[in-house]
Protein backbone atom coordinates (compact mmCIF):
# COMPACT_ATOMS: atom_id res chain seq x y z
CA UNK A 1 0.00 0.00 0.00
CA UNK A 2 1.95 3.47 -1.39
CA UNK A 3 2.39 5.49 1.85
CA UNK A 4 0.21 9.32 1.80
CA UNK A 5 1.41 12.63 1.58
CA UNK A 6 1.42 13.22 5.20
CA UNK A 7 3.61 10.40 5.68
CA UNK A 8 7.62 11.22 7.07
CA UNK A 9 10.90 8.76 6.75
CA UNK A 10 11.47 7.82 10.67
CA UNK A 11 13.83 8.92 12.97
CA UNK A 12 15.54 5.87 13.77
CA UNK A 13 18.93 4.21 15.49
CA UNK A 14 21.21 2.62 13.85
CA UNK A 15 22.09 0.01 15.90
CA UNK A 16 25.68 -0.78 14.82
CA UNK A 17 26.95 2.28 15.37
CA UNK A 18 24.66 3.92 17.53
CA UNK A 19 23.97 6.74 15.63
CA UNK A 20 20.52 8.63 14.03
CA UNK A 21 19.78 7.89 11.11
CA UNK A 22 17.17 8.47 8.54
CA UNK A 23 16.50 7.37 5.00
CA UNK A 24 15.29 9.39 1.97
CA UNK A 25 14.66 7.70 -1.63
CA UNK A 26 16.74 4.35 -0.51
CA UNK A 27 19.60 6.34 0.35
CA UNK A 28 20.95 6.48 4.41
CA UNK A 29 21.67 9.73 5.87
CA UNK A 30 23.80 9.57 9.25
CA UNK A 31 22.72 12.50 11.31
CA UNK A 32 24.59 11.70 14.73
CA UNK A 33 24.50 10.04 18.36
CA UNK A 34 21.18 9.05 18.22
CA UNK A 35 18.86 11.08 20.96
CA UNK A 36 20.55 14.02 20.65
CA UNK A 37 19.56 18.03 20.03
CA UNK A 38 22.16 18.01 16.89
CA UNK A 39 21.13 14.81 15.48
CA UNK A 40 17.25 15.85 15.80
CA UNK A 41 18.32 19.33 14.25
CA UNK A 42 19.93 17.68 11.25
CA UNK A 43 16.73 15.32 10.97
CA UNK A 44 14.78 18.57 11.07
CA UNK A 45 17.30 20.03 8.13
CA UNK A 46 17.32 17.42 5.62
CA UNK A 47 13.48 16.82 6.33
CA UNK A 48 12.87 19.88 5.32
CA UNK A 49 15.14 20.41 2.41
CA UNK A 50 13.87 16.94 1.32
CA UNK A 51 10.29 18.08 1.14
CA UNK A 52 11.14 21.80 -0.84
CA UNK A 53 13.32 19.43 -3.47
CA UNK A 54 9.36 17.85 -3.88
CA UNK A 55 10.30 14.38 -1.99
CA UNK A 56 12.83 14.09 -4.19
CA UNK A 57 16.17 12.72 -4.02
CA UNK A 58 18.70 14.70 -2.25
CA UNK A 59 22.49 14.89 -3.47
CA UNK A 60 24.95 14.82 -1.18
CA UNK A 61 27.17 17.98 -3.03
CA UNK A 62 26.38 20.32 -5.96
CA UNK A 63 26.87 18.90 -9.65
CA UNK A 64 26.26 15.37 -9.10
CA UNK A 65 23.16 15.47 -10.73
CA UNK A 66 23.38 14.69 -15.10
CA UNK A 67 21.47 17.40 -16.92
CA UNK A 68 18.84 15.78 -18.26
CA UNK A 69 18.12 15.36 -13.95
CA UNK A 70 18.54 18.86 -14.04
CA UNK A 71 16.08 19.35 -16.26
CA UNK A 72 13.06 17.55 -15.11
CA UNK A 73 13.56 18.88 -12.05
CA UNK A 74 13.34 22.45 -13.48
CA UNK A 75 10.37 21.71 -15.80
CA UNK A 76 8.70 20.53 -12.80
CA UNK A 77 8.97 23.67 -11.32
CA UNK A 78 8.19 25.30 -14.32
CA UNK A 79 4.67 23.92 -14.36
CA UNK A 80 3.98 24.84 -10.75
CA UNK A 81 5.77 28.80 -10.95
CA UNK A 82 4.74 30.15 -14.68
CA UNK A 83 0.88 29.94 -13.80
CA UNK A 84 -1.63 32.48 -14.16
CA UNK A 85 -5.52 32.15 -13.79
CA UNK A 86 -5.04 28.48 -12.79
CA UNK A 87 -3.11 27.28 -16.42
CA UNK A 88 0.19 27.84 -17.80
CA UNK A 89 1.74 30.95 -19.51
CA UNK A 90 3.33 30.87 -22.31
CA UNK A 91 6.83 31.42 -20.62
CA UNK A 92 6.34 27.01 -19.89
CA UNK A 93 6.44 25.83 -23.54
CA UNK A 94 9.03 27.66 -24.05
CA UNK A 95 11.51 26.51 -21.65
CA UNK A 96 9.90 23.12 -22.33
CA UNK A 97 11.63 23.64 -26.20
CA UNK A 98 14.60 25.35 -24.70
CA UNK A 99 15.18 22.26 -22.71
CA UNK A 100 14.87 19.82 -25.44
CA UNK A 101 17.57 21.16 -27.23
CA UNK A 102 19.69 21.06 -24.11
CA UNK A 103 18.83 17.06 -23.49
CA UNK A 104 19.36 15.88 -27.06
CA UNK A 105 22.62 17.48 -26.70
CA UNK A 106 23.84 17.09 -23.18
CA UNK A 107 21.60 14.90 -21.61
CA UNK A 108 24.00 12.54 -19.45
CA UNK A 109 26.58 14.93 -18.82
CA UNK A 110 26.95 16.29 -14.70
CA UNK A 111 25.58 19.70 -14.59
CA UNK A 112 28.76 20.24 -12.95
CA UNK A 113 30.78 19.14 -16.38
CA UNK A 114 28.69 21.57 -18.55
CA UNK A 115 30.59 24.60 -19.70
CA UNK A 116 30.14 27.59 -21.80
CA UNK A 117 31.25 25.70 -24.92
CA UNK A 118 28.98 23.21 -24.06
CA UNK A 119 26.00 25.72 -24.23
CA UNK A 120 27.60 27.59 -27.18
CA UNK A 121 26.97 24.11 -28.86
CA UNK A 122 23.54 23.79 -28.29
CA UNK A 123 23.13 28.04 -29.33
CA UNK A 124 24.74 26.30 -32.52
CA UNK A 125 22.34 23.71 -32.97
CA UNK A 126 19.06 25.93 -32.53
CA UNK A 127 20.73 28.72 -35.11
CA UNK A 128 21.09 25.35 -37.65
CA UNK A 129 17.75 24.95 -36.77
CA UNK A 130 17.01 28.34 -38.09
CA UNK A 131 15.45 29.76 -35.64
CA UNK A 132 15.77 33.71 -35.33
CA UNK A 133 18.81 35.19 -33.41
CA UNK A 134 16.33 36.98 -30.82
CA UNK A 135 14.24 33.57 -30.49
CA UNK A 136 17.94 31.94 -30.23
CA UNK A 137 19.04 34.56 -27.30
CA UNK A 138 15.77 34.32 -25.78
CA UNK A 139 16.13 30.70 -25.23
CA UNK A 140 19.85 30.64 -24.24
CA UNK A 141 18.74 33.30 -21.65
CA UNK A 142 15.90 30.66 -20.04
CA UNK A 143 18.60 27.71 -20.19
CA UNK A 144 20.63 29.85 -17.79
CA UNK A 145 17.69 31.14 -15.46
CA UNK A 146 17.78 27.53 -15.29
CA UNK A 147 21.30 26.80 -14.12
CA UNK A 148 20.34 29.37 -11.84
CA UNK A 149 18.01 27.97 -10.12
CA UNK A 150 19.44 25.06 -9.31
CA UNK A 151 22.33 27.07 -7.52
CA UNK A 152 19.32 28.66 -5.19
CA UNK A 153 18.63 24.82 -5.06
CA UNK A 154 22.13 23.54 -4.50
CA UNK A 155 21.82 21.09 -7.33
CA UNK A 156 24.26 23.25 -9.01
CA UNK A 157 27.38 24.53 -8.39
CA UNK A 158 28.32 28.13 -8.47
CA UNK A 159 30.87 28.21 -10.63
CA UNK A 160 28.85 26.29 -13.53
CA UNK A 161 26.59 29.82 -13.06
CA UNK A 162 29.31 31.79 -13.42
CA UNK A 163 31.35 29.87 -16.33
CA UNK A 164 27.09 30.16 -18.53
CA UNK A 165 26.98 33.86 -17.84
CA UNK A 166 30.23 34.33 -19.68
CA UNK A 167 28.57 33.46 -22.71
CA UNK A 168 26.81 36.66 -24.69
CA UNK A 169 24.32 36.78 -26.90
CA UNK A 170 24.42 36.74 -30.66
CA UNK A 171 24.96 40.39 -31.96
CA UNK A 172 22.77 41.43 -35.56
CA UNK A 173 25.44 41.20 -38.25
CA UNK A 174 27.85 39.06 -36.21
CA UNK A 175 26.04 35.60 -36.34
CA UNK A 176 25.11 33.42 -38.67
CA UNK A 177 20.76 33.18 -37.24
CA UNK A 178 18.39 34.77 -39.27
CA UNK A 179 16.68 38.02 -38.35
CA UNK A 180 13.49 38.42 -37.58
CA UNK A 181 11.12 40.23 -39.44
CA UNK A 182 10.17 43.33 -37.22
CA UNK A 183 6.45 43.11 -36.34
CA UNK A 184 4.57 46.28 -38.60
CA UNK A 185 0.96 47.96 -38.32
CA UNK A 186 -1.42 46.44 -40.06
CA UNK A 187 -3.23 48.94 -42.92
CA UNK A 188 -6.78 49.88 -42.26
CA UNK A 189 -7.55 48.75 -45.70
CA UNK A 190 -6.21 45.42 -45.04
CA UNK A 191 -8.36 44.97 -41.17
CA UNK A 192 -11.43 46.48 -43.52
CA UNK A 193 -11.22 43.49 -46.10
CA UNK A 194 -10.80 40.58 -43.45
CA UNK A 195 -13.78 42.24 -41.45
CA UNK A 196 -16.08 41.20 -44.33
CA UNK A 197 -14.78 37.30 -43.42
CA UNK A 198 -15.19 36.77 -40.26
CA UNK A 199 -18.37 36.38 -37.67
CA UNK A 200 -19.52 39.19 -36.42
CA UNK A 201 -18.13 38.46 -32.43
CA UNK A 202 -14.69 38.23 -34.00
CA UNK A 203 -15.49 41.04 -36.05
CA UNK A 204 -16.82 43.68 -32.87
CA UNK A 205 -12.92 42.22 -31.38
CA UNK A 206 -10.91 43.84 -34.23
CA UNK A 207 -12.90 46.54 -34.10
CA UNK A 208 -12.57 47.10 -30.16
CA UNK A 209 -8.77 46.85 -29.93
CA UNK A 210 -7.91 48.90 -33.08
CA UNK A 211 -10.00 51.18 -31.07
CA UNK A 212 -8.32 50.75 -27.87
CA UNK A 213 -4.77 49.37 -28.41
CA UNK A 214 -5.58 46.31 -26.08
CA UNK A 215 -3.66 43.19 -25.81
CA UNK A 216 -5.52 40.47 -27.71
CA UNK A 217 -5.57 38.46 -24.83
CA UNK A 218 -7.50 41.55 -22.70
CA UNK A 219 -9.71 41.46 -25.81
CA UNK A 220 -10.80 37.81 -25.00
CA UNK A 221 -11.06 38.24 -21.43
CA UNK A 222 -13.07 40.99 -21.52
CA UNK A 223 -15.99 41.34 -18.97
CA UNK A 224 -18.61 43.79 -17.66
CA UNK A 225 -17.98 43.15 -14.12
CA UNK A 226 -14.25 44.51 -14.71
CA UNK A 227 -15.65 47.64 -16.65
CA UNK A 228 -16.20 50.87 -14.70
CA UNK A 229 -19.36 52.35 -16.76
CA UNK A 230 -19.25 55.20 -13.98
CA UNK A 231 -17.96 57.62 -16.22
CA UNK A 232 -18.06 58.96 -19.77
CA UNK A 233 -15.09 57.56 -20.35
CA UNK A 234 -15.28 53.56 -19.28
CA UNK A 235 -12.53 52.19 -17.39
CA UNK A 236 -11.20 48.61 -18.37
CA UNK A 237 -9.27 46.91 -15.82
CA UNK A 238 -8.54 43.37 -16.87
CA UNK A 239 -8.74 40.74 -13.80
CA UNK A 240 -5.79 39.36 -15.18
CA UNK A 241 -2.92 41.22 -17.67
CA UNK A 242 0.45 40.08 -18.71
CA UNK A 243 2.66 42.50 -16.71
CA UNK A 244 0.79 41.68 -13.16
CA UNK A 245 2.98 39.86 -11.59
CA UNK A 246 4.92 42.71 -11.65
CA UNK A 247 2.54 44.74 -9.11
CA UNK A 248 0.84 46.93 -12.21
CA UNK A 249 -2.23 47.96 -12.86
CA UNK A 250 -3.85 47.93 -16.34
CA UNK A 251 -6.35 50.18 -17.32
CA UNK A 252 -7.75 50.14 -20.83
CA UNK A 253 -10.28 53.00 -22.18
CA UNK A 254 -13.25 52.85 -23.49
CA UNK A 255 -14.88 56.08 -25.48
CA UNK A 256 -17.82 56.16 -27.45
CA UNK A 257 -17.14 54.19 -30.32
CA UNK A 258 -15.47 51.26 -28.41
CA UNK A 259 -18.46 51.71 -26.15
CA UNK A 260 -20.87 51.43 -29.06
CA UNK A 261 -19.78 48.01 -29.83
CA UNK A 262 -19.71 46.68 -26.09
CA UNK A 263 -22.84 48.08 -25.56
CA UNK A 264 -24.98 44.45 -27.27
CA UNK A 265 -22.54 42.34 -24.65
CA UNK A 266 -22.91 43.94 -21.25
CA UNK A 267 -26.46 42.37 -20.90
CA UNK A 268 -25.29 38.84 -20.44
CA UNK A 269 -24.47 38.01 -16.59
CA UNK A 270 -21.50 40.44 -15.12
CA UNK A 271 -19.06 37.21 -14.55
CA UNK A 272 -19.47 35.76 -17.99
CA UNK A 273 -16.94 37.05 -21.03
CA UNK A 274 -18.06 39.94 -23.36
CA UNK A 275 -17.27 37.48 -26.19
CA UNK A 276 -17.91 34.00 -26.67
CA UNK A 277 -17.52 31.67 -29.26
CA UNK A 278 -20.34 29.61 -29.32
CA UNK A 279 -22.18 32.86 -30.03
CA UNK A 280 -20.28 32.58 -33.21
CA UNK A 281 -20.94 29.15 -33.37
CA UNK A 282 -25.10 29.66 -32.90
CA UNK A 283 -24.73 32.70 -35.57
CA UNK A 284 -23.06 30.21 -37.95
CA UNK A 285 -25.87 27.45 -37.57
CA UNK A 286 -28.39 30.14 -37.97
CA UNK A 287 -27.12 31.83 -41.15
CA UNK A 288 -26.72 27.75 -42.49
CA UNK A 289 -30.33 27.18 -41.50
CA UNK A 290 -31.58 30.20 -43.06
CA UNK A 291 -29.67 29.63 -46.24
CA UNK A 292 -31.01 26.14 -46.61
CA UNK A 293 -33.43 25.46 -50.19
CA UNK A 294 -33.89 21.61 -48.63
CA UNK A 295 -37.63 21.93 -47.52
CA UNK A 296 -38.03 21.51 -43.43
CA UNK A 297 -40.15 18.09 -44.49
CA UNK A 298 -37.53 16.73 -46.73
CA UNK A 299 -33.75 15.76 -45.65
CA UNK A 300 -32.34 16.26 -41.92
CA UNK A 301 -33.90 17.78 -39.10
CA UNK A 302 -31.96 20.52 -38.08
CA UNK A 303 -29.64 19.27 -35.51
CA UNK A 304 -30.09 15.87 -36.46
CA UNK A 305 -26.29 15.50 -37.53
CA UNK A 306 -24.77 17.01 -34.52
CA UNK A 307 -22.96 14.95 -32.35
CA UNK A 308 -24.29 13.91 -29.02
CA UNK A 309 -20.74 14.15 -27.11
CA UNK A 310 -18.32 16.25 -29.22
CA UNK A 311 -14.93 16.23 -28.65
CA UNK A 312 -14.71 20.01 -28.03
CA UNK A 313 -17.55 22.32 -27.91
CA UNK A 314 -17.66 26.17 -28.11
CA UNK A 315 -15.76 27.44 -25.16
CA UNK A 316 -17.42 30.25 -23.20
CA UNK A 317 -14.26 33.02 -24.05
CA UNK A 318 -11.87 33.27 -27.13
CA UNK A 319 -7.96 32.51 -26.32
CA UNK A 320 -5.22 34.33 -28.32
CA UNK A 321 -4.86 31.61 -30.38
CA UNK A 322 -8.24 30.80 -31.22
CA UNK A 323 -8.62 34.65 -32.11
CA UNK A 324 -5.82 35.02 -34.39
CA UNK A 325 -6.46 31.45 -35.80
CA UNK A 326 -9.75 33.05 -36.75
CA UNK A 327 -8.38 36.09 -37.98
CA UNK A 328 -6.22 34.07 -40.12
CA UNK A 329 -8.99 31.70 -41.34
CA UNK A 330 -10.66 35.38 -43.10
CA UNK A 331 -7.58 36.39 -44.25
CA UNK A 332 -7.51 33.32 -46.53
CA UNK A 333 -11.13 33.45 -47.28
CA UNK A 334 -10.10 36.88 -48.13
CA UNK A 335 -7.45 36.28 -50.64
CA UNK A 336 -4.73 38.79 -48.43
CA UNK A 337 -1.68 38.21 -46.54
CA UNK A 338 -2.19 36.67 -43.53
CA UNK A 339 -1.86 39.33 -40.02
CA UNK A 340 -1.99 38.58 -36.72
CA UNK A 341 -3.92 40.83 -33.82
CA UNK A 342 -0.46 41.97 -32.26
CA UNK A 343 -0.55 44.04 -35.27
CA UNK A 344 -3.96 46.16 -34.29
CA UNK A 345 -2.04 47.14 -31.29
CA UNK A 346 1.07 48.57 -33.39
CA UNK A 347 -1.76 50.12 -35.84
CA UNK A 348 -3.10 51.79 -32.36
CA UNK A 349 -0.14 52.87 -30.77
CA UNK A 350 1.27 54.50 -34.06
CA UNK A 351 -1.90 56.40 -34.24
CA UNK A 352 -1.72 57.53 -30.33
CA UNK A 353 1.67 58.39 -30.72
CA UNK A 354 0.98 60.77 -33.72
CA UNK A 355 -1.82 62.56 -32.47
CA UNK A 356 -1.34 62.70 -28.79
CA UNK A 357 2.45 62.45 -28.40
CA UNK A 358 4.48 59.89 -26.91
CA UNK A 359 3.19 60.23 -23.19
CA UNK A 360 -0.12 59.53 -23.90
CA UNK A 361 1.21 56.38 -26.00
CA UNK A 362 2.76 54.82 -23.12
CA UNK A 363 -0.61 55.35 -20.59
CA UNK A 364 -3.14 54.12 -23.57
CA UNK A 365 -0.93 51.30 -24.42
CA UNK A 366 0.06 50.47 -20.63
CA UNK A 367 3.64 50.76 -20.95
CA UNK A 368 5.64 51.25 -17.53
CA UNK A 369 8.60 52.88 -20.04
CA UNK A 370 8.91 55.04 -23.10
CA UNK A 371 10.88 53.13 -24.78
CA UNK A 372 9.02 50.07 -25.19
CA UNK A 373 6.24 52.43 -26.20
CA UNK A 374 8.49 53.32 -28.96
CA UNK A 375 8.45 49.46 -30.63
CA UNK A 376 4.94 49.64 -30.78
CA UNK A 377 4.42 53.15 -32.62
CA UNK A 378 6.10 53.94 -35.39
CA UNK A 379 7.89 56.98 -35.91
CA UNK A 380 5.88 59.86 -37.78
CA UNK A 381 8.27 60.24 -40.66
CA UNK A 382 6.08 62.87 -42.22
CA UNK A 383 7.43 65.15 -39.51
CA UNK A 384 10.91 64.29 -40.40
CA UNK A 385 10.34 64.79 -44.28
CA UNK A 386 8.52 67.90 -43.69
CA UNK A 387 11.67 69.59 -41.55
CA UNK A 388 14.27 68.38 -44.37
CA UNK A 389 12.43 69.82 -46.81
CA UNK A 390 12.08 73.05 -44.62
CA UNK A 391 15.90 72.92 -44.04
CA UNK A 392 16.95 72.84 -47.69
Amino acid sequence: MPWSNNHLPKYRKHRASGQAVVTLNGRDFYLGPHGTKASKNEYDRLIGEWLQNGRSPLVGSAGELTVVELCARFWKYAKRYYRKGGKCTGEAPNIKAAIRFLKDWYGMTLVSDFGPLALQAVRQSMVEADFSRNYVNAQIGRLKRMFKWGVAEELVPPAVYQGLMAVTGLRQGRSEARESVPVMPVEDATVEATLAHLSPVVADMVRLQRLTGMRPAEVCKSRSVDIDQTGDVWLYRPATHKTEHHGRERTVFFGPQAQGILLSYLARAAEEYCFQPRDSEAKRLSEKHAARTTPLSCGNRPGSKRKRKPKKKPGDHYTSDSYRRAIHYACNKAGIERWSPNRLRHTAGTEFREKFGLEAAQVLLGHSKADVTQIYAERDLTKGIEAARQIG
